[in-house]
């Protein structure tokens, strides 16, 4: 193992022969704390986009609330931009909660991001309409906005990479498809709140408060959510970086321009995965609600019933993934699901269009089921990307940049462009490109399931697999040889 301050510090441990390993060696995982670790990450995963669904799901509501004028495509459009702005501090959030993460621990981290975004949250339900207090409402509605953004911009990074490290090697996808699994949840939760008051309470009562109740669920989620996380253990993967580091006396910290330049590569990966991810889930989940009412003039209530029950439906196929991924790999998954993601775009809307409620249902589960393929792998795929020292950063901050340029752009862009051109496919096209970015980028991913988490050891469920791996021939790296380093990278150190 080299031992210069720079690789240890960027790369953690890495290459050591399998004749000078020991069983104990190897981390053996514990599966109850396991368990628990999965169960608190998808919780806080599931209360962002509980946030985020409701959001979008009331985006009409929210428009008529805080906005003025009288085009109802205008009001949502700048319900939108108020949705998109706050993802323009997610990299500060990353940039911020990063760094810490991978210094100082991912759970400290993770309890801060969750108390934070539940404030943001709980704060919109208290925000008086325009009727009352004027501009003042669109200012504060986007100042909660911007907290929730700052505080979301450490929590998906940090949850992946929390569950990808505590899981085993052969396990990973499973147990990171439950991060998407608690996705969904939140979106399911905020679909189902926000139906069941537009049905019960009518359309004035809904506009009058009913709105209000959706974010004030989010305060006692956001207690629980954070006594769960404050109960965890730290990653055994981050436990046995820091404890080589205190033995060596160092605690190096990387500074953004160092990140970029060694691990770059890896950096431009990520945001290309991010990319065809993102653009998919915000189009199907967090759009479609709005396009249905605003552009084909469907029924509210029903089109919120129908994504309720495409995602009902992609819940189990999530875990279904998770596990297909570990058994035949991340590439095969997500390249097979960009190309059916590219070919299915137009007959999808298509069906959509047609106004008939079982066709609709039809092409938004089509597009659902290529959006499992994505929502059950990367959790798995994201993280194995980067190198225990510098995880948590790399990744949550080529998550947020990516998500903040293309993937919560989309529901705006997207109004925006249909406004403009007049053509309703145009969710279409914006599919089909995004997906060719995915194949493009995924051709140069390599294969990480079954393999150890870069910069870690092979993690592994009992001391019996232990042994049986260190007696076979499976790789224990995932890359033969480490990036290069500038030749200054060992001395650069940023306070």
């Amino acid at each position: 193992m080299q031992d210069t301050a720079g690789h240890d510090a960027h790369f953690g441990w890495f290459t050591r022969r399998r004749k000078h390993l020991k069983p104990d060696d190897l981390t053996i995982v514990d599966e109850g704390m396991l368990k628990r670790a999965v169960g608190a990450a998808a919780l806080g995963n599931a209360m962002e986009w509980f946030d985020f669904g409701v959001y979008g799901y009331l985006a009409v509501t929210l428009g008529h609330v805080f906005f003025p004028g009288n085009s109802p495509t205008a009001q949502v459009i700048a319900t939108f931009a108020t949705f998109t702005v706050a993802f323009l501090v997610r990299p500060i959030g990353g940039i911020v909660f990063g760094p810490l993460g991978d210094r100082f621990g991912r759970q400290r981290v993770l309890a801060a991001t969750m108390i934070m975004m539940a404030l943001g949250t709980f704060a919109i339900g208290l925000i008086p309409s325009y009727e009352r207090i004027g501009l003042w409402a669109p200012a504060l509605l986007l100042l909660a906005r911007l907290l929730q953004g700052f505080s979301t911009g450490g929590e998906y990074g940090g949850a992946a990479t929390f569950i990808a490290e505590y899981s085993t090697d052969a396990r990973r996808g499973q147990m990171g498809s439950w991060l998407e699994f608690g996705t969904l949840g939140g979106y399911i939760a905020g679909a189902g709140v926000v139906t069941a008051l537009t049905t019960l309470l009518g359309s004035d009562d809904m506009l009058a408060w009913g709105w209000r109740v959706p974010f004030l669920v989010a305060g006692p989620l956001g207690l629980l959510g954070l006594y769960m996380r404050m109960k965890l253990e730290e990653t055994p993967a981050f436990k046995a970086h820091a404890e080589a580091m205190e033995a060596a006396g160092d605690k190096p910290r990387i500074g953004l321009l160092e990140l970029v330049s060694v691990h770059g590569t890896q950096l431009l990966k990520c945001i290309g995965l991010v990319l065809v991810f993102n653009v998919t889930d915000y189009m199907l989940l967090t759009y479609m609600p709005s396009y249905l009412t605003v552009t084909l003039g469907y029924s509210e209530a029903k089109g919120l019933l129908l994504i309720l029950i495409v995602m009902l439906v992609m819940m189990p196929l999530n875990v279904v993934g998770g596990r297909f991924s570990d058994r035949f790999g991340r590439r095969p998954m997500i390249i097979g699901a960009c190309v059916a993601m590219f070919l299915l775009a137009i007959p999808c809307m298509l069906l959509v269009r047609t106004g008939n409620d079982a066709w609709i249902f039809t092409g938004l589960m089509l597009l659902g089921v290529a959006l499992v393929a994505f929502t059950s792998t990367m959790p798995a795929t994201l993280p194995a990307l980067f190198y225990t020292p510098v995880r948590y950063s790399a990744l949550s901050i080529a998550f947020n940049v990516s998500v903040s340029l293309f993937g919560g752009t989309t529901p705006l862009v997207t109004a925006w462009l249909v406004e403009r051109t007049g053509d309703p496919m145009v969710p279409a096209y914006y599919l089909m490109g995004a997906a060719v970015v995915g194949v493009i980028t995924m051709l140069f991913v390599t294969e990480t399931a079954g393999l150890p988490l870069r910069g870690s050891p092979p993690a592994v469920a009992d001391h019996a697999e232990a042994k049986e791996l260190l007696a076979g021939d499976a790789p224990l790296t995932v890359d033969e040889a480490l990036p290069p380093l500038p030749d200054d990278t060992a001395d650069a150190r940023l306070a």
